[in-house]
């Protein structure tokens, strides 16, 4: 049988991003690559490879004449349950490893705020670590209203690095970044929508619906005009690139530190941390 445009497309896909091992992709409209994160049995956390491969995945979007539109979600109805604590184990103790996740979670934001491209994340249960840097500087972000966001870093015992500092505060005002970035308290996609954080929130079961239609509506649009639009609303970001780098030099400065440990220890053992009582700073 003669090859059709959907199987060229999908043999032009495999060839592109076949390299990925902890992304898959598909097609839901011919123009939108709908990538899912996938990590089986770990609730889509974030391991050393998948890391890697969302700080790398936006360059591609980027680059493909045949892209249009990007949606993120997680396989299996989470999206991501955050960083890998094999992951964390090794940032405490090895340097080179800091400086390779350094440049590659600086890369991850930076990629994805000059994604020239749109992309919509799809939020489901809980969104921690960096697919919640994905899912939150995604240009318009649709969650679940019993969706589970949280960033937790000053849990674990780090400062709150990652994307909160270039993204927050603009999305949901200072007073709330810095109530939810210093506590750690968790918010369901109902009150991130309420407060700013997410664009909309919708029932469980119409997320991945309303992600498709959003993603559609985007790129059966003018394509030059979104693309300028989003490159001048983004301008807001890159204004706040001096915050985020002093962000994440001070998160990975963290885990040369004494809390990290301890805030890791403490999530193995499942129990509340107990951090020394003063700082050095």
């Amino acid at each position: 049988m003669p090859k059709t445009d959907k199987d060229s497309r999908h043999a032009e896909d495999s060839q592109r991003y076949g390299r990925y091992r902890k992304l898959q992709f598909d097609r839901p409209h011919p123009r939108v690559l709908r990538v899912t994160m996938t990590n089986v049995g770990r609730l889509n956390s974030a391991d050393k490879v998948m890391h890697r491969e969302l700080s790398e995945i936006w360059k591609d979007v980027d680059a493909d004449p045949t892209v249009s539109v990007a949606i993120l979600r997680g396989a299996d109805g989470v999206f991501s349950a955050g960083g890998d604590f094999e992951l964390v184990k090794e940032l405490t103790t090895d340097f080179n490893s800091r400086a390779r996740m350094w440049k590659e979670a600086r890369d991850l934001v930076f990629n994805i705020i000059n994604c020239s491209k749109p992309v919509v994340s799809a939020i489901e249960g809980p969104a921690v670590g960096a697919g919640l840097v994905c899912g939150m500087l995604a240009d318009v972000s649709i969650a679940a209203r019993d969706a589970t966001i949280v960033d937790g870093h000053t849990r674990l015992g780090v400062a709150a690095g990652d994307h909160a500092v270039i993204i927050w505060p603009l999305l949901c005002g200072m007073a709330k970044a810095k109530y939810y970035l210093l506590t750690c308290e968790r918010l369901s996609g109902e009150e991130a929508e309420r407060i700013g954080l997410v664009s909309l929130t919708v029932d469980k079961a119409d997320v991945q619906k309303e992600a498709e239609k959003v993603a559609v509506r985007l790129a059966e649009g003018a394509q030059s005009a979104i693309r300028w639009t989003k490159y001048a609303l983004n301008n807001w970001l890159r204004q706040a690139g001096p915050a985020f780098d002093a962000s994440l030099a001070l998160e990975f400065l963290g885990f040369s530190g004494p809390e990290v440990k301890e805030g890791l220890a403490s999530h193995l053992e499942k129990r509340r941390p107990n951090f020394p009582p003063d700082s050095p700073v």
